[in-house]
């Protein structure tokens, strides 16, 4: 899993072949509606889970979206897995230090009653997650086309492909703050649920479900 650079919305030059109407703003002069996409690849399946977040990037929107992808499992599915294995950059909003992220993930591993492992790629290594290969088609798919409102961003992003799997996308309106936190107290309780790598702490996290 991992977060994209936001995408500004309105007449701005993508680069790419042009699409249509060639007249685009070359600068950014003061745009007013951003979305941050987050995506996540099943990398046994090939399926792309994209959502579009219009608020800030925050530990809460990156787990609300895991929640988004793990509901939106056939039954099935989810009674055959044996443990979630999430790799993803040691951003600051997802990393094995980042007590919102870090108390979400415990809650997140007790609604899918399945035990989560997090695996983390080291500095400057992002470039192995394999959701960078897809941010890297969808720009691809998309450049030289005019993002000009929502329905425009999401018609593209709907009709890329990754293996030849049309990605699964949705738009998220909810409100996230910046800057939450636990308390010292707080993220005891939560630092007791977690199992960390004695050689690797930071990078390879196991919760185990309640």
């Amino acid at each position: 899993m991992d977060c994209k650079a936001t995408v500004n919305i309105g007449d701005y030059s993508r680069g790419g072949k042009t699409r249509g109407d060639n007249k685009a703003a070359d600068h950014d002069m003061g745009c007013e509606e951003k979305y941050t996409p987050f995506g996540l690849v099943d990398e046994d399946s090939g399926q792309l889970h994209i959502a579009f977040g219009s608020s800030a990037k925050t530990s809460d929107f990156i787990v609300d979206c895991l929640y988004s992808w793990w509901n939106g499992l056939p039954l099935p599915e989810r009674d055959e897995l044996s443990l979630i294995q999430i790799k993803a950059d040691n951003g600051p909003e997802s990393n094995g230090r980042r007590t919102q992220f870090l108390k979400r993930m415990v809650e997140f591993a007790d609604h899918a009653g399945k035990p989560v492992q997090l695996l983390y790629y080291p500095p400057y290594h992002s470039k192995y997650n394999p959701v960078e290969r897809c941010w890297g088609i969808l720009e691809k798919h998309w450049n030289g086309a005019k993002l000009v409102d929502v329905d425009t961003m999401l018609g593209w992003a709907k009709s890329m492909t990754w293996k030849g799997i049309n990605p699964i996308v949705e738009l998220s309106s909810t409100l996230y703050h910046k800057g939450i936190s636990l308390s010292k107290e707080a993220m005891q309780n939560v630092e007791a649920r977690l199992t960390r790598n004695s050689l690797l702490p930071k990078w390879d996290i196991l919760i185990q479900p309640a």
